[in-house]
């Protein structure tokens, strides 16, 4: 052993876990000085973690056929998970890309107030209809704004709400004819988003649908409280030979520090999706990834 082994410092990994059990006691407890969410210590340390695994419905739940209507559906057990952790009773939730309601959904078992905005009247429709069924809730037309979220300023006020959450469009990789594609056809589904000429999916300039949908983001900034979060759920993707790494654009636009009103990014959970299907994309001629994961990009608005 030298010289530099015999003095060299050891370093207990474990120390600041133990000096955090010091710190609190009862760790079943929400913490008075906790203005975020209704966890425990315990309970909001085992948030942290920067992934987390898809949990859905199931195939053969009843709850989710009104998922599977949609042609992107982000599963409301997802979205349970991050509203529990970044809102409190009561909070005030909003859903600028609503879809089939998932996100109103979760709010109603967590016991938030749940709000949304959707283009498309099918989709709206389905909601009505799916939170009647489910919930047992008759939503009125200001938590479901069926409109433009080009429009969000005129629908909300100012630092109204504690937590945004949503999956936006991807661009108009729907329009792809692939294996997926081709079995949602197959079984009667939906492959676009609608066909509103409106509609940020139905746009042919992925440069345009980047600023469009950010200005978009960037609005939400107004009517969200100070210090509160937004988290965006978002997929890379191909376009043709292209890999498109979306979720590195958006972060781009959103946390740019030249604009007077930007998000401060604070992380990025991976949310893996290991029991998607596999396809032989690329066999056997050249490496193309199967997609298996999504991003959920946290970012906050400054105090």
């Amino acid at each position: 052993m030298n010289r530099l082994d015999k003095n060299r410092t050891r370093i207990n990994v474990k120390e600041p876990m133990k000096m955090f059990e010091i710190q609190t006691k009862d760790k079943s407890k929400v913490d008075k000085r906790n203005h975020l969410n209704d966890l425990s210590a315990k309970e909001w340390i085992q948030e942290t973690k920067s992934f987390f695994f898809q949990k859905g419905l199931g195939t053969n739940s009843p709850e989710a056929k009104y998922e599977k209507m949609h042609p992107a559906p982000f599963s409301f057990t997802d979205i349970t998970k991050l509203v529990r952790f970044f809102t409190k009773k009561g909070g005030k939730v909003l859903d600028p890309f609503l879809g089939v309601g998932s996100t109103i959904k979760a709010c109603l078992e967590l016991e938030r107030e749940g709000f949304g905005v959707e283009l498309s009247p099918k989709w709206c429709e389905v909601t009505r209809q799916r939170l009647l069924e489910e919930s047992n809730y008759e939503i009125d037309d200001e938590h479901l704004v069926c409109g433009d979220s080009r429009s969000l300023k005129d629908y909300f006020d100012k630092n109204f709400f504690d937590f945004i959450i949503t999956s936006p469009p991807y661009w108009n990789i729907l329009e792809k004819k692939d294996h997926k594609a081709n079995e949602r056809v197959l079984n009667g589904q939906a492959t676009k988003y609608s066909e509103n000429d409106f509609d940020l999916g139905n746009l042919p300039d992925y440069r345009k649908f980047l600023d469009e949908l950010s200005t978009i983001f960037l609005n939400c900034y107004d009517i969200l409280k100070p210090g509160k979060y937004m988290n965006i759920v978002v997929s890379d993707f191909r376009h043709k030979s292209e890999f498109v790494s979306f979720h590195a654009d958006l972060i781009i636009k959103l946390t740019d520090k030249k604009l007077k009103k930007h998000f401060d990014l604070k992380g990025i959970k991976v949310l893996v999706q290991n029991a998607k299907k596999l396809y032989p994309y690329g066999y056997p001629f050249c490496y193309v990834e199967n997609i298996h994961h999504q991003y959920i990009l946290i970012l906050e608005k400054s105090k």
